[in-house]
């Protein structure tokens, strides 16, 4: 009785802290920007270019550290320049999605490694960049996720209908004269945004796990874009805070334990359409 008190005590005065309020909001914001963000990688089928910009921003961080600057931002132009190259030479130099999405990818990395390994000094922790940790979110950080999670927001909630419709037939969209050139070049921008200010909750590693597997986690129950966001949203939320407990109280890496916690939510929701589909249930909405 009095280790259940003891934990219980514990579990409230971690609360207390500064620094796990900082990541509990972090999670949350994390799950909201990369719910929706995801939601449209994985209805796009762009998953591979969004692990293509995320690994090669680790360029941009290379180049900070050798320049000085904050590895956040130059990651960020890194990334937002790859996503850019990745839309320019697919439409415009006629050259396969995955050739471009590869070179970026292993450019990026190299450039990374380069710079890192030419800097003065001793090597710089990489480990908060390449697997994430979020129990060092500052305030800086949070005020970052917050716009950006208003940018998100913002840009769905105005070009909603346009989004869907670009998302679902690309070709169908061009012969009704949508400004889907716009479009893509706006959505794999926030992409961009998306992986570079969520960098330190899962790292450049990990961080594709956030965009794909709260979505295929709601995809098991719906195929409806809307849906999919919410319940993105709210699975994201759920494997980011258990995660992020068992991470303090085993003192494991925060990134890969909000990652195991995910890819057992998603084992769990389809052991639950398995039973429900067995029984005759409907599943889909």
């Amino acid at each position: 009785m009095n280790i259940n008190i003891s934990k219980m005590t514990a579990l409230i005065d971690i609360f207390g802290y500064t620094f796990f309020l900082n990541a509990v909001l972090a999670s949350l914001l994390a799950s909201i920007s990369c719910g929706i963000t995801g939601t449209y990688i994985v209805s796009r089928r762009m998953v591979f270019v969004s692990g293509g910009i995320t690994h090669a921003s680790f360029g941009g961080v290379g180049i900070a550290y050798f320049l000085g600057i904050n590895p956040v931002l130059g990651a960020l132009v890194f990334a937002v320049l790859s996503a850019f190259s990745v839309e320019y030479f697919t439409k415009k130099a006629d050259m396969r999605n995955d050739s471009v999405i590869a070179m970026l990818w292993s450019f990026g990395m190299a450039v990374g490694i380069i710079f890192i390994f030419l800097t003065p000094g001793y090597s710089p922790n990489l480990m908060t960049y390449l697997f994430g940790s979020i129990l060092t979110i500052d305030s800086a950080d949070l005020t970052a996720l917050i716009f950006l999670t208003i940018i998100i927001i913002g840009v769905f909630i105005l070009f909603y209908r346009l989004i869907l419709f670009v998302s679902f037939d690309e070709q169908f969209s061009i012969t009704r004269r949508a400004p889907v050139a716009l479009v893509n070049y706006v959505m794999i921008g926030i992409i961009a945004l998306t992986v570079v200010l969520n960098i330190k909750i899962a790292g450049i590693i990990l961080i594709i796990s956030l965009l794909t597997i709260p979505q295929n986690s709601a995809n098991l129950f719906t195929h409806k874009f809307d849906k999919i966001i919410y319940y993105s949203v709210l699975i994201g939320f759920m494997g980011s805070f258990s995660g992020l407990m068992i991470s303090y109280f085993l003192n494991i890496p925060s990134g890969a334990t909000i990652i195991f916690s995910l890819i057992m939510i998603y084992l769990m929701l389809r052991g639950i359409k398995y039973i429900l589909i067995r029984s005759g249930r409907s599943v889909q909405t």
